[in-house]
C-alpha cells in the first residue's frame, strides 16, 4: 500500500467522450501518417482531426483514406475524398501532409452504428472550407467521375 492523499472534490471527474452526435464541426487536422494498409493492399492517409469551436472543443475525430489500393473504385474514391479536403485548405498540390495540418476545416461527421464486429464510432463523410463554401470538387461528386489518372500511377506523396 502506498501512502497518497487525494481530494476528488477539487477535480472534476473525467467523463465518457462516447462519439460525437453527427453534424459538421470546424476543426483542424493536428496528425497524419501515411502507412501500409493492414490488409496488404496499399497505404493509408491516417488523420487526426481536433474540434476547435463550440461545445465540442477539444473533442478528436480520425480519418483513414485508402489513398493507394489495389481496387481501383476504392483508391478513387480516397483520392477524391482527399482532393475535397485539399480545396477546402487550400492546398491544391500536396507534397508533404504536414501541409494540412492546423488549417481550419468544416467536416462533415456521421455516426456508424454498432454491429457485432464494431463499436459505435464516428465516420468522416466530407470536407468543406471553413467559410462554408463546398470546394468545386467535393468528394461527392468525385465518387461519381471517372478516374483521371491510371491507378497504376504513383501519386506525388508517393514518390521518393
Amino acid at each position: 500500500m502506498a501512502n497518497f492523499s487525494f481530494d476528488a472534490s477539487a477535480v472534476a471527474p473525467q467523463v465518457s467522450n462516447g462519439v460525437l452526435p453527427a453534424g459538421t464541426y470546424l476543426a483542424h487536422i493536428t496528425e497524419s501518417d501515411i502507412r501500409p494498409l493492414s490488409s496488404g493492399n496499399g497505404q493509408g492517409l491516417k488523420l487526426t482531426l481536433e474540434i476547435i469551436d463550440g461545445q465540442y472543443k477539444g473533442r478528436r475525430v480520425w480519418d483513414n483514406m485508402n489513398i493507394e489500393h489495389n481496387n481501383e473504385t476504392t483508391q478513387r474514391i480516397a483520392q477524391a475524398q482527399l482532393s475535397a479536403l485539399c480545396h477546402a485548405v487550400n492546398v491544391i498540390k500536396l507534397e508533404d501532409t504536414s501541409a494540412l495540418h492546423y488549417k481550419p476545416v468544416r467536416v462533415k461527421v456521421t455516426v456508424r452504428e454498432a454491429d457485432g464486429k464494431y463499436q459505435e464510432s464516428n465516420n468522416i463523410k466530407g470536407y468543406e472550407s471553413a467559410s462554408g463554401v463546398t470546394p468545386t470538387h467535393s468528394a461527392q461528386v468525385a465518387d461519381t467521375a471517372p478516374a483521371t489518372a491510371p491507378a497504376s500511377k504513383a501519386p506525388a506523396w508517393a514518390k521518393k
